[in-house]
């Protein structure tokens, strides 16, 4: 009797949507060096063939899933262009600190704090998260100059420092969260952050 030989490649069954998610939530938990091959194909039920015909390599397979975190979980944690720039900054900070503390979800911000270190040969996936933070930093500079130009900051604020500023707070909340802060702690943050804004902007003639 001849031995059946197993299809490779991909099962039926597979859905790459919710096995990135999986993955997504994995690398969240426990940063890309703490995530292995193994975890990940655990928990995404597929073998290591499926993962890589599925996503090419373990580094790729986490910047797809900083995207996919980027556009499903930090999407209602962006500031839009507005009128109060203050009002606008506090509520990202509170979106901020409800999210991070869900308990539902790893705590902290996967972007924030997800690949800080790491070994040498890791590196490609550091720069991965270390560019998004980098263009949101970027975003957020342009929208405190937007503000200064049209009054909204005091003429001596910098927007470029402001923006460093509550991104540190962030990255903070983030720790925090991950080391077990709830939403109240979190909050109590940003009432101190907020404490530090730069005053109202001079009335101009």
């Amino acid at each position: 009797m001849s031995e059946r030989i197993k299809p490779r490649g991909r099962p039926r069954s597979f859905d790459r949507a919710d096995a990135l998610h999986k993955a997504m939530l994995l690398f969240w938990r426990h940063g890309y060096e703490g995530t292995s091959i193994a975890d990940l194909t655990g928990a995404m039920g597929v073998t290591p063939p499926t993962l890589y015909a599925a996503f090419g390599s373990k580094e790729k397979l986490y910047r797809e899933a900083l995207r996919h975190y980027a556009k499903d979980e930090g999407s209602d944690r962006s500031i839009p262009g507005g009128s109060n720039i203050r009002a606008e900054v506090e509520a990202y900070l509170r979106s901020c600190a409800r999210n991070f503390s869900d308990p539902a979800k790893p705590g902290g911000c996967m972007v924030s704090t997800g690949s800080l270190q790491c070994a040498v040969e890791n590196q490609p996936a550091k720069d991965a998260a270390g560019e998004m933070r980098a263009r949101a930093l970027q975003s957020f500079t342009a929208r405190l100059r937007q503000a200064k130009k049209q009054g909204e900051l005091r003429d001596e604020a910098e927007p470029a420092v402001l923006a460093r500023y509550y991104a540190a707070i962030i990255q903070g909340m983030s720790v925090q969260a991950s080391d077990g802060a709830s939403r109240a702690d979190l909050d109590a943050m940003v009432d101190v952050a907020m404490g530090a804004w730069p005053g109202k902007a001079r009335k101009r003639t």
